[in-house]
């Protein structure tokens, strides 16, 4: 599957300001833009000028532009959609068009430029009807709202099965994962389109997406995400899941040797995650690892044999399942909350990596 990837760039803050991050977005990998054309009535001036501002960075960068329009944000550009293909001029790459425009406008759009329609509530008639009378498919996508409001975001359920009915008719599926740094106001509580992925990382988010939920193009809905949600990208293109964890106030050994890239076997277990490469460590010093912190192993806990497990000294686990306290097992630190979605992705031979933060 091919892994098609995005950010949301919103012109309230100057596409100066912006410009370092998206450079930097489009080094990652990430190549599609969404922006909004809902314009305020006192901005509308200055949002035209940061649009083709967009566009020509856009361009520059070889990254598509897709914008949310509605009419009245058409007529402050000086189009409607009698000829709001006329956009392209500036640098967008499609629209994205929502309620109250009608099927022939959408059909006479799509042979003209990439439009998106509405995911959620776009009724299967409709676009039963509108492939029958010539709406270009190919440039047509249907794309997910964001849900700025707590407890408002789709369930997964219900998501998967309309993508599914979309994919079916040939129409490419698109879907908001959040961000974790600068979020969009009014209420900074995430832009997810599953409701689900509000208080997950957004590479766990888009890991879903990804692999469970039949997306084809993932966007980050919020200004933008933190340095270390980034690298896990970075990595994931690399072959590995990195896991951000926090060490045990606890323990007094090092954990530094717990750090670093692992290979969960091959033969992986229903419990816990095993490290290949940490029996490697099972004579750590003259009187190898003494027990401590063996406390009670919650989902999570990062944890290592000590000598009570004799041979098993040195073994390294990730537990997926809450396990109780065990005098043989040191317990290390533990994957932070918004990480712990990544834990079921890691099954045999999958390489991971621990990052003590």
């Amino acid at each position: 599957m091919i892994e098609l990837l995005g950010i949301s760039i919103y012109l309230s803050q100057t596409i100066e300001q912006q410009k370092a991050y998206i450079k930097m977005m489009r080094e990652h990998g990430f190549t599609s833009i969404f922006t909004s054309l809902h314009i305020p009535e006192d901005d509308h001036s200055n949002y035209g000028d940061q649009l083709k501002k967009l566009a020509n960075l856009a361009k520059e960068l070889d990254m598509e532009l897709m914008a949310d329009i509605s009419p009245d944000s058409l007529k402050t550009l000086g189009y409607n959609w009698k000829n709001a293909e006329g956009l392209r001029d500036i640098g967008l790459t499609g629209l994205r068009i929502d309620y109250g425009v009608d099927e022939q406008t959408i059909i006479d759009l799509s042979k003209k430029m990439k439009i998106a329609i509405n995911a959620s509530t776009i009724p299967f008639d409709s676009l039963k009807r509108m492939k029958k009378n010539g709406l270009v498919v190919e440039s047509v996508e249907a794309w997910h709202n964001f849900y700025p409001r707590p407890e408002t975001g789709l369930g997964l359920t219900h998501f998967i099965e309309q993508n599914k009915k979309l994919k079916a008719e040939g129409i490419t599926v698109m879907a908001f994962i959040p961000g974790d740094e600068s979020l969009r106001g009014p209420l900074f509580m995430k832009l997810p389109t599953l409701e689900k992925h509000r208080h997950e990382s957004p590479f766990a988010a888009f890991l879903e997406m990804r692999h469970d939920a039949f997306v084809d193009k993932i966007l980050i809905g919020d200004h933008s995400i933190r340095s270390e949600s980034l690298a896990q990208f970075k990595d994931y293109k690399q072959g590995v899941i990195t896991l951000r964890a926090i060490p045990s106030r606890h323990i007094s050994q090092s954990v530094d040797k717990v750090a670093g890239i692992h290979t969960n076997r091959a033969d992986f277990a229903r419990d816990c995650i095993r490290s290949v490469e940490s029996r490697h460590y099972a004579a750590i010093g003259e009187d190898g690892l003494q027990p401590e912190n063996c406390v009670e192993r919650l989902v999570g806990s990062i944890t290592i044999d000590n000598t009570k497990y004799l041979r098993y000294q040195g073994e390294i686990q990730i537990t997926v399942n809450d396990l109780p306290a065990d005098e043989k097992v040191n317990v290390l630190g533990r994957v932070i909350d918004a990480d712990r979605p990544l834990l079921n992705r890691i099954k045999g031979n999958k390489r991971f990596k621990i990052e003590w933060i």
